[in-house]
């Protein structure tokens, strides 16, 4: 926008002499200073709904403030810092370029990579410091085995079993009474006797075998991947 300027000194032609020619206003003088007044007005921007052009400036407002005064650039460089201390993350699921060119200010580093952040917790060890970090992506399995050892059946000595119609068979702490027709046999008559056998005992032993499948990546909580920024200065 252009300034305007006198280029008649109207209040000089006052001191001079009667007679003198430069005591004369003329016509092209006075033509000259409005031209020159119309020119600078047209330049100007309106006070209702101005439009500027070139590099207008303007007070800068401390940061905090909120009212109607005009924000420059420098107030919203401001407040931008304010909103991402030392210390802030920023994150972007699509840009990957550095926050100090995105935002114009700050020292900002790659940050977190593989891992996913959660809040402070001053009464879990685990959680109160920041910046602790831990955890794995695979599942943890205690080493551990199973084993079948030693089973022993309890020892008897020789012994038979015989069933047959009214009568009683001692075993070992207990007897058995049986009826008659069983399996078709005679009143009285024996219908079977196991085999007598000496004292003995069962055993098994070993380890069973390995079942289920790899732990590596199966403590993943749903996650989803973003670019994240930490800022140091």
């Amino acid at each position: 926008m252009s300034d305007y300027t006198k280029a008649t000194n109207f209040t000089l032609k006052d001191g001079l002499s009667s007679g003198d020619a430069g005591k004369i206003i003329k016509g092209s003088e006075i033509d000259a200073e409005y031209t020159a007044i119309a020119s600078a007005v047209t330049s100007k921007a309106d006070l209702n709904g101005p439009t500027f052009t070139g590099t207008p400036a303007a007070p800068t407002a401390s940061f905090g403030t909120s009212s109607t005064q005009l924000a420059t650039t420098a107030f919203v460089q401001a407040g931008l810092a304010g909103a991402y201390p030392v210390g802030s993350i920023y994150m972007n699921a699509t840009v990957a370029t550095n926050p100090a060119t995105l935002l114009g200010f700050g020292t900002w580093v790659a940050f977190g990579a593989g891992k996913v952040p959660v809040g402070l917790n001053a009464a879990d060890s685990d959680f109160d410091t920041v910046e602790e970090t831990g955890g794995s992506k695979d599942s943890i399995i205690p080493t551990h085995n199973h084993a079948a050892g030693t089973l022993v059946n309890a020892s008897a000595g020789a012994h038979q079993h015989t069933t047959g119609t009214g009568r009683s068979a001692s075993t070992a702490g207990s007897t058995v009474s049986y009826f008659s027709g069983l399996q078709g046999g005679a009143s009285g008559t024996a219908l079977s006797t196991t085999d007598s056998q000496g004292a003995h005992v069962h055993t098994i032993s070993g380890d069973t075998a390995n079942a289920g499948e790899s732990a590596t990546g199966k403590n993943l909580q749903p996650y989803i991947v973003v670019y994240m920024w930490k800022r140091t200065a």
